[in-house]
This record gives C-alpha cells, structure tokens and sequence, in this order.
C-alpha cells in the first residue's frame, strides 16, 4: 500500500517541494524522508485518511528545517511557513508543479537517457533497481546518469518555472519525445528475451495521462490516444511461447475495446482543439484506421497512406519512411513498397535496424522471390537483439526452402579470408569486412554480389569519414574483393586523397592536466613518431634509458626522457603502459601483457585513444611529428 500511494504521490510531492527550495535534488531527499516516516509509522499507527497530505506535510517539514539549518532567506521562510498554514494545495497547483516538473526532468539540456531515467525515477516513483532492471543495464548506470542529470540541470542553473512561450514548444516535444521513448521501450523491447516490458508501457500511460491532464494540448492527446490503442493490441501480439504474432494475423477479438475507446476519446478531445495536426496525432489517426477495421482485409490502407504522407513531410526520419514503405506495399502492391525500400538500404540511420531487412523479406516473400526472401530473413535475425523477435524471424527463413548455393556464400567465404591474416591484419580487416556481412548478409552467395552493392555498403558506413579512414576500408575492401575472384566488387570505390603531414594542425595538448602515464605516453608518441600499437607495446625490459632508444627501434628525445624514469619506478619486467586496473579472474591477459610487480594488464589501444580524445578531441594519430 505504501509503494502504491508512493507512485500516485511522488511526482506531485516532488514538484512542490522543487517549486519551494528550487533544488530538484534537495526536494528527492525530502521527499524521501517523508517516505521512510510513512515506513516507519504507518505500520504501527495505520495509513492516515488522506496519506498524500500526510507524506507532502512531513516532507515540507523536512525542507524548513534544512532552510532554518542553512539560515535561508527570510522570504523564502515565510513562504514556507505560509504554505504550510494553508495546508495541501489546491488540484490546480498539484498539476501546474507536476507540468514544471516534467519539463525540468526532460530539459533538452540532458541527453535523451538521462531524461528517460530521472523522468522515471522523479515522476514514475521507480527506484534505481527497477529503471535498471527495465532497460536491462546496471543499477549503477541509472544512478550515475540521474546524478549526472542533476549535476547537470544545477550547473546550467534551469529554473523549476514554466518556460514561455517563445520556447514551449521545444520543451513539450522534449518532455512527449522522452514520455514516448518509454512507452516504445516497453511496447517492443530492443532486445532482452520478452517482446514487451508491460510495467514501461503501463508507465508511459501513466505519464501521458498527467500530461494530459496538466496541458490538454492536440499533440498531447495524440500521444496518449496512440498510446492507449496500441497498448490495446498487447493480449494479441504474442502466442503462447511468447512469439510475436503481425498485426495482420493478430485476433482482434483479443483487444482491449476499453483501451480503444479511450484512445477514440482522447482523438476527439484532440480534433475539438483544433490547429494543423502533428506527428503524434497522425500516428495516432493511423491506429485509429487500425482499430476501426473489423479485420485486417477491411484495413483502409489507401487513408493510411495518405496519412503517412502528411507524416512524412512532416517528419521524414528513415523509420517513418519504412513504416509509409510498409503501408504502400499493403494498398498498392508489394513492388511498390519494396522500390520504396531501397532507397533506404544505403540510410546509414538504417543500417543496423533489423526490421529494414524484415520488412523487405516479406514484401520479396509476396513477390514470389523466396530465396532472397530467406537470405533477408536471416539478416534481420543477425540484427536483432530481441530474443524473441530473433527466434521468430529465424522460424521464418526456416519455414523458406533453401536453394542450392552457387558458389561461395559471403560469411564462410569472409571468415576463410580473415583466417589466412596475421592477427593485427585479420583484425583490422574484420572491422571491415564484418560491415559488409551485415550489410549484404553471411548466406548471400560472393557470385551474385555486385558493385553497386558494395559501393552502397561503404557509402553508407563510411561516407563520412577522413579520407585515411576511408581509404583503409577501401584497402580492405580491395584485397578481400580480389581474393574473392571478384575485384569488379570494389570498382565503384575510389580512393581519396589524404592531406599531407605537414598541413595537419598540432594539437594543443601539452598543458592539459594530465596523469604521468598520459603524458609520458603522448610526449612518447610525438617524439618518436612511432606507431601507437608499437608504442603500447613496448616493455620495461626493452628500454635504455640512457641511450634513449629501445630495443625495437624506438627513439625519444628530452620530455619523454625527463618522464619515463617517474613512469617505471621500481619496476623491472612488463609492461611499459599499465592500465588502472587490475584485469577480473574470467578476463585474465596473456602473460606477457600482465605487469608482475602491479598485476595490472597492458594498456589497451582503445582505452588510450579514448583517454586522449577526452584530454584534447584529438586521436593519437595527431601526435606524430609534422
């Protein structure tokens, strides 16, 4: 009982006490006090008559005895002191502190995860535990990015009042963007084992409902008609073993009516406010025509279309474009929805979402080309992290009789190539190479590839990249193509012309308030000019401090000399760059990349390169000698 009326209560508690002490942090912990009181008291004593009163009164308590401790402004005492004479507030201010506190929690300064979690957590009531536990991620993860969030709102001193009008707008999409990232999230789960997460999706409508309530805006109540009518479908979507059922084999006597008629509602509360309709109401508008249909042959797919139109002028995001592809093959045939696919296979936004390849399965499945069907089947099960949507789609390939290959297929043929590389090489080049086996998919056979797919590949991944990073894929590219016997595969790609050395800016990086190991590492890297990877391998034992030189032929000059005897201390054997800490039992390194006098493990290649991005925005690259 006392967890139920913390979830109905908390966010209204919260936003008073944020909107009086003008700390969202400050007004969690009092708010949190008072619920450790009702945990104390309510057991032995029995849950007061109006238990939101009882918990808002103990936690404004708890505030004027920090502002008295902190000796507060006198203003600000005597508005506290006043409040609490007149007792609860009134609906009308629960719902404007509730309305401030939703648009602080999703302030476009936050990144998008960190409003999701302190929107859960300050608005839904949810612990750590259970945020963590709904986005399958570490307790500690949810902690530091609501800490980080609060940390981040106090330091760009946002204000708890309502934003006006010249930046409303901005702000709602923020706070309706974040209400439905949750409701998606827990709608179709990106990965885990279950389709759904019911507790998000019950959440987001929660959520909507307040925000409805507090600013009955058309946009406002398209979310939540949108939400309600697909939370409808929930019963249908699954089968017995948890596999997803289409919306177009899906009985629709298993929908909640009660749902749909409350998403109907919330359309005509919106239609009577009137103005131009935006993307939450057409999506909306969109699972009406759904809803409205008996069955799914009565489906009025042509108003469908034209309602994805308007979206997508409205919105033209890749997924949107997908879903209005999805729509058109259904109203108008299923060669016109595949051509509106392909102009999406080279989106970079797209090139890892496995309901692209899904999609384009069961439109070339209608189309009677089966074994491009399976092979697209089985590409969308590679990019799945869902289990359960990876499991269904593998039935689907499997359910498709394979065609007897001609020649080699691209994953064996990919792994048969890498195998024949040195480790550096075959890692290099699998970077590469893997893009192109999730791209083209591992069952497509190398003799049906063809240059404009390779071309589309690398454009998409790489497009945008400098021109030694491009380069480096196209050398990749080139030798498998070769050794493949198909060297036409990479004749579309040209190789671009890279700056020379001396036209590189230097980096500013040499007052940055770095560690020794950092700055020894990159006055190391600058003076010798050395590779990184030769760098980080480099051992204690390798060195002559007194000649300045090592053993592989690594030279340095005064800086590096002044800080590599701080550098190794005591040490004698191993490595040169240690890491900060010491590798897990599960994760043991080689013996020769473990330290042993720390057990510290080598410094890895990734983790300097990340090191020195954070310290400067520059790769380690920039270091070499110009």
């Amino acid at each position: 009982m006392i967890d139920a009326v913390w979830r109905l209560e908390s966010a209204k508690i919260i936003a008073a006490l944020t909107r009086l002490v003008g700390d969202v942090g400050l007004a969690e912990e009092f708010a949190q006090d008072a619920l450790v009181a009702a945990m104390e008291q309510w057991p032995a004593e029995g849950m007061p008559g109006t238990p939101g009163a009882w918990l808002m009164s103990v936690a404004r308590r708890r505030a004027i005895d920090h502002i008295r401790a902190e000796r507060r402004h006198d203003l600000t005492h005597g508005r506290l002191a006043h409040d609490l004479r007149q007792g609860d507030t009134t609906g009308e201010d629960d719902r404007d502190d509730t309305l401030r506190l939703m648009f602080l929690s999703c302030h476009p300064v936050l990144p998008p995860p960190a409003r999701v979690a302190l929107t859960l957590k300050l608005l839904g009531g949810l612990t750590n535990a259970e945020i963590a536990r709904a986005f399958l991620t570490g307790e500690q993860v949810i902690a530091r990015r609501i800490a980080d969030a609060k940390r981040t709102l106090a330091e760009h001193r946002v204000g708890f009042d309502l934003p006006g009008p010249a930046e409303a707008a901005e702000r709602l999409a923020s706070v309706l963007e974040v209400v439905y990232l949750i409701f998606n999230e827990g709608y179709a789960a990106a990965s885990g084992d279950d389709l759904m997460r019911p507790g998000l999706t019950l959440e987001a409508l929660r959520l909507g409902g307040m925000l409805a309530e507090a600013a009955p805006q058309s946009e406002v109540l398209g979310l939540l008609a949108l939400m309600e009518i697909q939370t409808s479908r929930a019963d249908a979507r699954t089968g017995p073993s948890g596999e997803p059922i289409p919306l177009h084999e899906q009985n629709r006597g298993r929908w909640d009516r009660l749902r749909v008629r409350r998403g109907f509602a919330a359309m005509l509360r919106a239609r009577e406010l009137g103005g131009p309709p935006g993307p939450y109401l057409l999506q909306a508008a969109i699972a009406v025509c759904h809803a409205q249909a008996p069955s799914a042959e009565e489906t009025d797919w042509d108003q469908i279309v034209s309602l994805y139109e308007l979206l997508v002028r409205l919105t033209p995001t890749p997924v949107v474009r997908l879903n209005r592809a999805v729509a058109v093959g259904m109203a108008r045939g299923p060669r016109a929805g595949l051509d509106l696919t392909e102009d999406l296979t080279a989106d970079p936004a797209l090139r890892d979402y496995h309901l692209l390849p899904a999609v384009r399965a069961d439109l070339l499945l209608r189309l009677g080309r089966t074994e491009a069907a399976r092979r697209e089947f089985l590409r969308a099960a590679a990019l799945a992290d869902n289990a359960a949507e990876r499991a269904f789609l593998e039935r689907r390939a499997a359910a498709i009789p394979a065609a007897e290959p001609t020649g080699a297929l691209l994953g064996p043929a990919v792994a048969a190539f890498l195998a024949g590389r040195p480790g550096a090489t075959a890692r290099s080049y699998g970077q590469t190479l893997g893009r192109l086996r999730a791209a083209l998919g591992e069952h497509t056979p190398v003799a049906e590839l063809t240059p404009a797919e390779t071309a589309r590949v690398a454009a998409a991944a790489w497009g945008g990249t400098a021109a030694r990073t491009w380069n480096r894929h196209l050398a990749a590219l080139r030798s498998f193509c070769a050794w493949a016997g198909r060297p036409d595969l990479a004749a579309d790609l040209v190789r671009r012309p890279e700056p020379s050395p001396e036209a590189r800016p230097a980096p500013v990086w040499r007052d940055t308030d770095a560690a020794l190991r950092e700055r020894a590492l990159w006055w190391l890297l600058h003076e010798s000019a050395a590779p990184v990877t030769r760098v980080l391998a480099l051992n204690v034992e390798d060195l002559d401090l007194d000649d300045r030189r090592s053993r592989t032929g690594i030279t340095w000059r005064s800086r590096t000399a002044a800080l590599l005897p701080d550098l190794i201390g005591d040490r004698t054997h191993g490595p040169l760059f240690l890491s900060g800490r010491r590798p897990a039992p599960a994760r043991a390194p080689a013996e020769g990349d473990l330290c042993p006098h720390t057990g510290r493990r080598r410094l890895s290649y990734e983790r300097a390169e990340h090191l020195f991005k954070t310290a400067t925005g520059h790769t380690l690259s920039a270091l070499r000698l110009t």
